[in-house]
């Protein structure tokens, strides 16, 4: 349940489910996102979740944060509909071309690229938020021996696709950006599309997500 909701700005209220960045918690923010959506509240014009946060804007000449925050509180997480949440599979191509920070993870974690590799590959990450650049998941959790911090030079261009770890997340770039995550590999699957007005995101909060590692002649040929 929301443990506290709370004025952000003017036009804005801030739901916080707790400190902690877990499954059970970004679940409860995502159902909380969908029964709220389902809801369609007049006044709302947007709701962005986050690992363990929702915040809610709404219009203030329609409605006004009592009117919200009691509408809110009144809501269950049993109303929210059901998730029809994915299961993934997305190759991965991890190179020399495409793992570019693979030694700086093998000295940061004292791994060899084999057990960095092995223990990414058999992994099966959970789907917190989009964000940041459109599309961009943050995919979790990585094993408490695979995180490693950001870079501490970002780079100004991140190619698009890169998979990348930091901390306790994976994550792949949607569009070329500057990042500085620990770029391990690419993608050839196209992770965000804006042709698709509805749902131009292939993964969203509350999929769950498994990297299969594939070659560079497969990466060069594939048309998924």
């Amino acid at each position: 349940m929301i443990k506290n909701i709370s004025n952000l700005g003017d036009a804005a209220l801030y739901c916080d489910f707790g400190t902690e960045v877990n499954k059970q918690i970004n679940s409860k923010v995502i159902r909380y996102f969908n029964a709220i959506r389902e809801k369609n509240i007049k006044g709302i014009n947007n709701l962005t979740p986050s690992y363990n946060k929702l915040i809610i804007s709404y219009d203030l000449e329609v409605t006004n944060f009592k009117e919200i925050k009691d509408k809110i509180e009144s809501l269950s997480e049993s109303e929210a509909p059901t998730m029809n949440n994915k299961n993934l599979e997305i190759p991965v191509c991890c190179d020399l071309t495409f793992s570019l920070d693979m030694e700086r993870l093998e000295k940061k974690l004292n791994l060899k690229r084999t057990e960095i590799l092995e223990n990414f590959f058999n992994k099966e990450f959970f789907c917190y938020m989009t964000g940041f650049i459109a599309g961009m998941p943050f995919l979790g959790d990585l094993d408490e021996k695979m995180r490693a911090q950001r870079l501490e030079t970002p780079r100004v261009k991140v190619p698009k696709g890169s998979v990348g770890m930091t901390e306790q997340f994976a994550n792949i770039y949607t569009f070329e950006s500057p990042g500085g995550w620990n770029i391990i590999g690419n993608t050839p699957l196209e992770v965000f599309d804006s042709s698709k007005e509805k749902e131009p995101n292939l993964i969203n909060p509350g999929d769950t997500v498994r990297f299969k590692q594939i070659s560079l002649e497969e990466y060069k040929n594939y048309n998924g």
